[in-house]
Order: structure tokens, then C-alpha cells, then sequence
């Protein structure tokens, strides 16, 4: 298949009427700027959201207002129920039980979906799926034998031999849902965005990574030098900051369409985000991915994100106990098994 151009395919972003806010929704000239005349779009933003990234294959590409009010209501009473115990325990659980994950306090999902009540936050393709991988595309999921080193995908594992057996996010290493680019789930789901004349910083509230963004017109990085959060530069389009970024690491995967899957490999990902301020308390993030490696064509998400309040400090690595009782867990039970105290 021909391999689009990015303006290609913003081209039909724009076009498309599942956009979460028509462009020019608000006149450049009320937008809030800088004194040096860029809009301001610094703050706190909340991505979380009940769109899923995909369209479940049976649905139309909008939803209804009835059908919206529906699944907030769903989400509502799932939350109840999560956190209704399905017995009453009178006795501790058994050393080495299932103790299980946590409460639903703890989960912050989001209370209402995008609100032109589209059905995918990914707009291109049509059918708001991500594209076919090629079929030597690199895939892992969690599980005993389903991957090899480097593991890619951000929660779950191959093994407990040691950490490199476990996902990016249970080691710290990255987020579950920062990216980049970003996939609004679980909690934490804000980030926090400082600007400058010549230059952005990306906050992210999960793992509290940030990305410094360039906007001087410096040259990437050298393609030998790799990245976790790969080589960010950026430029004004308009009123739309955008972001090119490369150089990703092998160790992340092109693209994660949920925190237990990973596709393709960081190195031939070549991603572009766009950042357009929408009103007062709304940013519209969009983003490209193109890795003609792994997909057989580009595909393009947007995904609004509102105004928030202030973000926490996630330090993962401060009494991350799970990693080691993980770990000393399976060399007890090789112990038992091999008959050994």
C-alpha cells in the first residue's frame, strides 16, 4: 500500500467530521497568548476519557445522546460494583494467595467520552482502528513464553527471572499511559505543559517524566543516540504546536494500543503531535504515528483534553516493594519446589 504523507493525513484529519472540536472552533484572537504572541498553552490537562482508542467493531462511528448517557451511567455502576465485595473474609488471606489488585478507589477511568460522542479516539483511518501491522512486525503481550527480551509492553511480563522479564511501567522505566504518545488509562491521567519562547516542557504526571521540546530549529539528535522518550523538536503551525519526534529506543515498542500490548520496535517510529488550544479548558492533543516498518499506513488519534487542577508527584522507584516481592516470591517458590527451605 502507498505510504501517505503526514499532510496527507492531517489533511484528512481536519476534514474528517469526527474531529472532538471543529478547527477554528474559537477566533485566534480571543485564544490566550504569550507576550511574545504564541497562544499560552501551559497549565494542568486531563486526558482521561470512556472513548476507547479503538472503535469496538460492531459500533457506528458516533454515538447517540441517549446512547452517550448510557455509557457514563455503565461506567457509574461499574465503579459501584467494583469496590461491592464478593464475600466477607473473616480469616486472612494465605501467605502466597491471591490477594489481589487494587480497589477501585484507586482507578480514575474518566465520567463522560469525548464530547462530539465519537465511538474511537483514533479519527484516521475511517474505521477507527489501528492499521494492520506487516507480518514481520514484532508483537508482545504478558505471559511465559510470549515474548523475549526487551519486553515492550508496559504492565504484565514474560518471567521473573529478573526485572528485564517485567513490563516498562512495573519497572519504572515509563508510564502506562504517557508515552509518547499518550493512551488515556488507569489514573494520573494529566500532564502538565510549561512554555517559553523557545521552549515546551511536557509533564507527565505518571513516572513524572518530562519532555524539554526545543522550538529554536536545532538539528535531531544523531541517529545513534537513542532515547527513552526519543528527540522531541518543535515549531508553530498557526496557532498549532508541533512536535517531531524520533530516535526512540529498541527498548519501547512503536506503538502500544493498550498497557498489555506492544507492536513494532521504538526505533522506526517517526511520530508527530500536534497541540491546539480550543478555548479556555480545552486542548486538543493529536498525533501521527508512521512507521512504515511496522503498520502498513499511517493512522492518526485526537483526543481532547481538559483543564485540571494540579498534579502529584508519582515516584515510582520510592517503595516500589512490588518489583522485589515479585522477584523474591518466585525464587521462594523455586526453593519449594526443589524441595530446598
Amino acid at each position: 500500500m502507498q505510504k501517505r504523507t503526514f499532510g496527507a493525513v492531517l489533511a484528512l484529519t481536519a476534514l474528517a467530521a469526527v474531529l472532538s472540536v471543529p478547527a477554528g472552533a474559537q477566533p485566534a484572537s480571543s485564544v490566550p497568548r504569550l507576550p511574545d504572541g504564541t497562544p499560552d498553552l501551559q497549565g494542568v490537562w486531563d486526558f482521561r476519557t470512556l472513548t476507547p482508542l479503538q472503535r469496538p467493531e460492531d459500533a457506528a462511528a458516533e454515538l447517540t445522546a441517549e446512547e452517550a448517557a448510557e455509557v457514563e451511567a455503565a461506567a457509574v455502576q461499574a465503579a459501584v460494583e467494583a469496590d461491592r465485595p464478593s464475600e466477607v473474609r473473616t480469616e486472612p488471606l494465605p501467605a502466597g494467595g491471591d490477594v489481589g489488585a487494587y480497589n477501585n478507589f484507586w482507578f480514575d477511568r474518566g465520567a463522560g467520552v469525548v464530547d462530539d460522542r465519537r465511538t474511537s479516539l483514533i479519527v484516521d483511518p475511517p474505521d477507527g482502528r489501528v492499521p494492520e501491522a506487516r507480518p514481520d512486525a514484532d508483537r508482545q503481550g504478558p505471559g511465559p513464553g510470549a515474548a523475549a527480551r526487551p519486553v515492550r509492553f508496559r504492565v504484565g511480563g514474560i518471567g521473573s527471572d529478573g526485572p528485564e522479564d517485567r513490563g516498562i511501567a512495573e519497572r519504572c522505566l515509563l508510564g502506562f499511559n504517557t508515552g509518547p504518545p499518550i493512551v488515556p488509562g488507569g489514573y494520573n491521567q494529566n500532564i502538565q505543559i510549561f512554555q517559553t519562547a523557545d521552549h515546551v516542557v511536557i509533564l507527565n504526571e505518571m513516572v513524572h517524566d518530562s519532555r524539554i521540546v526545543p522550538l529554536d530549529g536545532r538539528a535531531p539528535l544523531p541517529d545513534d543516540l537513542r532515547q527513552w522518550l526519543g528527540s522531541s523538536r518543535g515549531r508553530w503551525e498557526g496557532d498549532t504546536l508541533v512536535v517531531e519526534t524520533t530516535n526512540f529506543t529498541s527498548n519501547t515498542a512503536s506503538f502500544n494500543p493498550s498497557v498489555v500490548q506492544s507492536i513494532g520496535s521504538g526505533e522506526t517510529l517517526h511520530l508527530v503531535e500536534r497541540f491546539s488550544r480550543i478555548d479556555a479548558d480545552t486542548l486538543l492533543y493529536e498525533y501521527t504515528v508512521d512507521d512504515p516498518a511496522t503498520f502498513t499506513r499511517p493512522f492518526t488519534v485526537a483526543l481532547p483534553m481538559k483543564r485540571g487542577s494540579e498534579m502529584f508527584e508519582y515516584a515510582c522507584h520510592e517503595g516500589n516493594y512490588g518489583m522485589q516481592n515479585l522477584l523474591s516470591g518466585a525464587r521462594a517458590e523455586e526453593l519449594a519446589e526443589s524441595g530446598q527451605q
